[in-house]
């Protein structure tokens, strides 16, 4: 009987992951983890760089999260400098932000997370992608899957100047307005994704929520854990993307901390394994306890249902309607499946949506007033923080005198989800896992605990595999092999 069982690669997310589980003498699952084979490097190779550069430098962490590394180093540089940005400034960057949340989300309910209910966990891998959801819900939807999509890269172009790797934000600010004629294509757009976001969880209502055996695997143990949850709320306690402060409820629900996101350090302490690359973050005050839930362990999660958790609602009418729908359906907050994250995530493209279609109907939001420029010429210290599409962000800069970096922290959302990413694989693949009897079908159901989570291994790691390395050959004109290496 094997003794333990790889799944490498894991599939559909942004990153290189593997899942080992080791069996005990029965066949039964001993323990399992999420190993990162990737190493971490971003945060030293940015020391020594001119700190206005950062905004364009972080982007390059990933090509599915530049916005939202472009905005907390945005954030973290408006503190380094000592420069408020001016109201138009913000209300760019934020509606720049919810289109990136568009296309995001979109990109994981169709592309990645989805194929899992709409096409099935135990169809064959082959059909287990975008083509077999396209062929499950008909051509028609996968044109508005695509068109979609583009509007938020297209907006975030607009903003950004670029659809990835926005290059729109400075210390202070951002470097041009926007016109009338912009904002009228961006309303427009916006206005149509509202739509698109309603026809969505509509979807979800008739495979998911419709379907007597995926609302069983929703509520069953193999896919529960008990955490504390993290995420950014406004003044009124609702959720918001761009700015405010980071609240975090205990397993019953009940706040557990609140505080300025630019004091993350005394709230957060950081670990590392000898097995992987990525950091695992735990909440300082209850310490780290292993790969365990429950109120004694320090392990939290971010990202869409960690939000909601940690909110009194959403800021927007349809999509607080959704979220009350939600957690009725689900027994009330707060809500500890790991599958409703998918749920969760459509909740919020509603929201990103209609918070769009908001901001592009904002009087200020053509105005020309969108830099402040720093003025003391002092250097310092800047925390920027931001909730990108998987959870909670966190750009931390120290700067010389001269204005270089010469210290650098990022905890990006994946690495806050990691240690609970690892206890719901081990949840996930004790309760399927019997007798040392695997199949396709199984595994993908386990890698379905990871896959929840959107995770993203380029954000929290960077970059360089720990695989083997390319093999080049060197040959001559005459096609003679000169040198291997």
């Amino acid at each position: 009987m094997r003794k333990k069982i790889t799944i490498d690669p894991v599939t559909r997310l942004e990153g290189h992951g593997k899942i080992e589980i080791f069996l005990d003498d029965a066949g039964n699952v001993e323990n399992a983890y999420l190993q990162v084979p990737e190493l971490r490097g971003f945060e030293k190779f940015c020391i020594g760089r001119k700190a206005e550069d950062m905004t364009q430098l972080t982007t390059r962490i990933c090509g599915v999260c530049p916005v939202a590394h472009h905005m907390a180093s945005a954030k973290a540089l408006d503190r380094a400098f000592g420069v408020e940005p001016p109201p138009t400034a913000k209300k760019l960057r934020e509606l720049m932000y919810n289109a990136y949340y568009i296309y995001d989300h979109i990109l994981h309910f169709y592309f990645l997370g989805g194929p899992d209910f709409i096409v099935g966990p135990k169809a064959p891998a082959s059909e287990r992608n975008v083509i077999g959801v396209i062929n499950k819900v008909g051509l028609d939807v996968g044109k508005e899957v695509i068109k979609h999509r583009a509007y938020g890269q297209k907006i975030t172009a607009i903003i950004g100047g670029k659809a990835t790797h926005p290059v729109c934000a400075l210390p202070g600010g951002q470097s041009k307005p926007i016109t009338e004629e912009e904002r009228r294509e961006i309303e427009s757009m916006a206005k149509s994704c509202v739509g698109f976001a309603q026809f969505s969880l509509g979807i979800f209502d008739k495979v998911v929520l419709g379907n007597p055996e995926f609302m069983k695997l929703i509520k069953s143990d193999a896919f529960n854990l008990e955490t504390y949850y993290m995420g950014m709320v406004d003044k009124q306690g609702k959720v918001n993307f761009y700015d405010g402060e980071l609240r975090v409820v205990n397993q019953q629900g009940k706040e557990h901390l609140r505080f300025d996101p630019t004091n993350y350090f005394e709230a957060v302490e950081e670990r590392v394994e000898e097995w992987t690359y990525s950091k695992l973050p735990y909440l300082k005050d209850v310490g780290w306890k292993g790969y365990v839930g429950g109120s004694g362990s320090g392990i939290y999660r971010v990202g869409p249902l960690a939000r909601l958790n940690a909110s009194n609602g959403m800021a927007t009418p349809l999509a607080q309607q959704e979220y009350e729908r939600m957690y009725d359906a689900l027994g009330g907050k707060p809500i500890h499946s790991t599958l409703a994250y998918h749920w969760a995530r459509l909740v919020e493209l509603l929201y990103a949506a209609e918070r769009t279609l908001q901001l592009s109907r904002d009087p200020e939001i053509t105005s020309k007033d969108v830099r402040n420029l720093p003025r003391n010429g002092g250097f310092g210290e800047g925390v920027g923080v931001v909730e990108a599409a998987r959870g909670t962000l966190i750009h931390h800069y120290k700067l010389d005198q001269d204005g270089l970096i010469k210290d650098v922290n990022l905890i990006v959302a994946t690495t806050n989800n990691y240690p609970a990413i690892c206890t719901s694989i081990r949840i996930a693949a004790s309760a399927l896992i019997k007798d040392g009897k695997v199949d396709d079908g199984l595994l993908n159901m386990v890698e379905m605990a990871f896959r929840a989570y959107d995770p993203c291994f380029a954000c929290a790691t960077h970059l360089i595999e720990g695989r083997t390395l390319p093999i080049v050959d060197i040959y001559n004109k005459q096609r003679n092999l000169l040198k291997t290496f």
